[in-house]
Formats: structure tokens, C-alpha cells, sequence
């Protein structure tokens, strides 16, 4: 089973994979560093209490966001008296910020950025909102949440970028259909193999090997790729990830048994 996470974020997903039996084969498809200008992040965080609402999407936005308070020698806590609050994507991301000291008042149901948007609707009209993110992300929150009249300030928070290198002897499993399943905690751990492989050779190949997804923004990135998803999680987590992934093979085991 092949493992696409970023090799400081991988270690927790490897290890409940392992813990159910499987062999984990680690191919770090995506890195993620701070921004080169840090500017204008900092100007956010310095004018924290102008915002309404922070939104966090993900764990990566919650660490690199909180390095620069850091950096700043601030803390979250005082930052956020009584304002902004803070929603999370997910209970991995709220438990990130709730780890540097803020104080979480929104977790979606839905772990994605759109159900964010749609379960604020009613309490964003108006709001002014920052959303820090990587410089990779869509524009698919950003408007939905100005659709629902925010004033949104995107503020680039930290980079994605492909790794220097990838294991040659893993891409060729990859590529010879010999591992069983490959593992996306990302849209971009999945671009950047997509781009390494070849999208036509990946759509192919995911019609052989079982692709896994952490969520429904991961999910529908592959599939609108072309790519089948046979395994999504319930939650954006490494947890929810590991468990959605050994009950689809307790379902695979108990269907070839019955037969």
C-alpha cells in the first residue's frame, strides 16, 4: 500500500495501516514550506482582531499560520479576545488550533470547505473572514463563501510544491500494477504523482489498483481527473483514513468468501 502524504505528516497514517496488517511503502508525492514574503501574513495576523471569522481548511494552514504568530512572539489566545472565531475543516484541523491556544467554535459535520461555507451561511452575511491557505488552493471556498455575502480576505499562508525526488523503485510498482492500493491525503499529492506518471497512464491504472482518498475535496479531485475511487473516509483524518480503508477490505474478504 502506497502512501502519498508528505513525509513529516505521513508517519501517523503509516502506522495505523500497519497496525491493520498492511505494508506501507512510503512515496511522499508532495512537500509543504513557508512563504519566501511572509508580509503580508503577518499584516493578517497582526489585524486578527479586524476579522469576524478565521476559517482553517486544513492542519498545514493551522501550523504554518501559527509559526508566523510565533515568529511574531504572539499568541493565539490573545489574539483571538473574544474575536475572530475560528471554524476548522475537520476534528484533526480543530484539534491543531486548538493545540496553539484557539479557541474552536465551528466544525463542519461534512469535512470539506464548501459544507463549511454552506453550515456558516446564515451567520456570515457581511462578516469579514480570513481564510489562510496554501498558494495552491481553489477558488471553490472563497466563493462560496462571498456567495453567501462574507468579505473574504485570502492570505497565502504556506507553499505546495513536488518533492525532489521520488523512489524510482516504488513508482515502477506503481506503474506494473504491483501494490494494492495508493493512498491521497491531498488533491496535490495526487497532481504532482499524476503529473510524475502520466494522467492517462493513472486513469488506467485505477481501474487495477485501489485508490483511497482522505476526503470528499480529495475525492472529487481524483475523480474529476478521471480516476476511480473505490475508498473514501467518513472524516479528513489519518484515523478516519485507516478505518474507512480496512472496511473496505473486511467488505472485499467477506464478499469472496460468500461466493
Amino acid at each position: 500500500m502506497v502512501v502519498t502524504r508528505a513525509t513529516d505528516q505521513a508517519h501517523e497514517l503509516a502506522h495505523s495501516l500497519e497496525a491493520l496488517g498492511a505494508e506501507v511503502l512510503l512515496l511522499p508525492t508532495v512537500s509543504f514550506a513557508a512563504v519566501e514574503d511572509s508580509q503580508a501574513l503577518d499584516a493578517a495576523i497582526r489585524s486578527l482582531a479586524e476579522f469576524d471569522w478565521i476559517l482553517f481548511t486544513s492542519q498545514n494552514a493551522v501550523r504554518f499560520f501559527c509559526q508566523r504568530i510565533h515568529r511574531l512572539d504572539l499568541q493565539a489566545a490573545a489574539l483571538q479576545n473574544p474575536r475572530p472565531w475560528v471554524a476548522a475543516v475537520g476534528a484533526a484541523t480543530a484539534a491543531a488550533a486548538t493545540e496553539e491556544g484557539f479557541r474552536v467554535d465551528t466544525v463542519p459535520k461534512n469535512h470539506s470547505g464548501e459544507a463549511l461555507a454552506q453550515e456558516l451561511w446564515g451567520a456570515i452575511g457581511d462578516r469579514k473572514i480570513l481564510l489562510p491557505r496554501s498558494d495552491r488552493a481553489d477558488d471553490r471556498l472563497p466563493n462560496a463563501l462571498r456567495d453567501a455575502g462574507a468579505q473574504v480576505t485570502e492570505i497565502v499562508a504556506y507553499r505546495t510544491a513536488a518533492p525532489l525526488s521520488l523512489d524510482p523503485k516504488i513508482l515502477q510498482n506503481i506503474r506494473d500494477a504491483q501494490v494494492d492500493a495508493i493512498v491521497f491525503a491531498s488533491p496535490s499529492s495526487f497532481r504532482f504523482l499524476s503529473a510524475c506518471v502520466g494522467a492517462a497512464e493513472l486513469i488506467e491504472l485505477s481501474s487495477r489498483v485501489r485508490f483511497a482518498a482522505i476526503g470528499p475535496t480529495t475525492a472529487r479531485a481524483l475523480r474529476e481527473d478521471g480516476m476511480r475511487v473505490d475508498i473514501e473516509a467518513t472524516q479528513s483524518s489519518a484515523a478516519s483514513l485507516a478505518d474507512s480503508i480496512a472496511k473496505f477490505y473486511q467488505r472485499q474478504h467477506s464478499a469472496a468468501r460468500s461466493r
